[in-house]
């Protein structure tokens, strides 16, 4: 019996058992083995000689996003109204073969897009170069969901079940649980809350499927046994998804309305152009990047060319972008703007610079 065999066996059999007290550890160990044999379907054999075709994108810019989703949505479409990359759009399924590349300039920052070909049902086992578009999806630091707004939740429920199997949580944080395998001493389990899905016995359980008899499990928070698994398989990635439904101009106003209150959803329309700019406003927020610009003593700030970083850097970043040599001749910094409480400001490297501050760096 192959692994897909396997797999299909056991969400066959999870399907089928009924959820209660009763059932927890055998449905437990049934998804620590699903874990297992999907991260087994994932990693390439190494008797196969011929290497599968890639799509080696360098990553260039301050962030980048990955565009999923089912063919014929609008992706090309999207992607050459962002950037002035073109990409072939057509109206028939699989125009885009291969990942294209395109650049959004805004705010001052360079967000890498990339148009990725479509994913098909059955992606994660490697239908339509669905491998390729997912081990790209992996790098990016958002993942925005292109679907069809005709075409109701079908798209993005499929689209979730594909990238939950390989690893990828969209919108959700890292469990709190520490996890540490040890050399001998057995399994020491604590918890600092009440744990209501998972029981020490559940979590041994789960622990002997992976063959590790001996580690420490803190629960720091009340996780389910999908999440302690994700913590001992440790290649899960965690980011932040835009659902952005396209083609609004083909559906009601009333199903238009119900769709944007939805969470993390954008409505928008390629066709027409419609509301594209309150897209570019969310992605900005998702992408969590702020720009710091840069003053020479006795001269006007510089405008024209940001520094773009991750929201919450310090002015040690900040310093580390400029050169890498800066933050050891550092003596302090005079800051400009919301981070502070008076402008300017004096502040050591520690500092936390806030969107649209000026920083001026004084050498020893």
């Amino acid at each position: 019996m192959g692994i897909l065999e396997k797999i299909s066996e056991i969400e066959k059999e999870i399907a089928r058992t009924q959820k209660n007290k009763a059932t927890e550890y055998h449905l437990g160990l049934l998804k620590a083995k699903l874990a297992k044999y999907r991260a087994q379907l994932l990693e390439p054999s190494k008797s196969s000689s011929s290497k599968g075709e890639g799509f080696d994108v360098m990553k260039s810019g301050d962030a980048r996003v990955a565009l999923i989703g089912f063919p014929s949505v609008g992706k090309s479409t999207f992607l050459s109204l962002m950037t002035s990359t073109a990409s072939e759009a057509a109206s028939y399924e699989f125009t885009t073969l291969t990942c294209i590349p395109g650049v959004i300039e805004y705010k001052g920052a360079n967000i890498q897009l990339l148009d990725l070909p479509g994913i098909i049902e059955g992606a994660a086992q490697g239908k339509g170069r669905g491998r390729q578009v997912i081990a790209v999806a992996r790098t990016a630091d958002v993942v925005i969901m292109m679907l069809d707004a005709t075409k109701g939740e079908v798209q993005r429920s499929l689209l979730e079940k594909e990238l939950e199997s390989v690893g990828i949580r969209l919108n959700k944080h890292k469990p709190n649980i520490y996890f540490k395998p040890k050399k001998g001493g057995g399994i020491s389990f604590n918890s600092t809350v009440t744990l209501t899905q998972c029981s020490e016995k559940l979590v041994q359980l789960i622990l002997h499927e992976y063959k590790i008899f001996n580690a420490e499990v803190l629960f720091r928070e009340d996780c389910s046994p999908d999440e302690f698994i994700d913590v001992i398989v440790g290649n899960r990635v965690y980011m932040p998804c835009l659902y952005v439904y396209n083609k609004i101009d083909q559906i009601s106003m009333e199903e238009v309305d119900r769709l944007a209150r939805k969470p993390d959803s954008v409505v928008i329309s390629c066709g027409m152009k419609l509301n594209l700019d309150y897209l570019l406003e969310m992605l900005w927020e998702y992408l969590a990047l702020t720009c710091i610009y840069t003053k020479k003593r006795g001269q006007r700030p510089d405008f024209t060319d940001a520094i773009i970083l991750r929201k919450g850097a310090s002015v040690e970043h900040v310093c580390h972008r400029i050169h890498r040599s800066l933050a050891s001749q550092f003596k302090y910094a005079l800051v400009w703007g919301t981070s502070t409480k008076y402008s300017p400001q004096r502040v050591g490297l520690t500092h936390t610079m806030e969107h649209e501050d000026v920083i001026q760096i004084v050498k020893k």
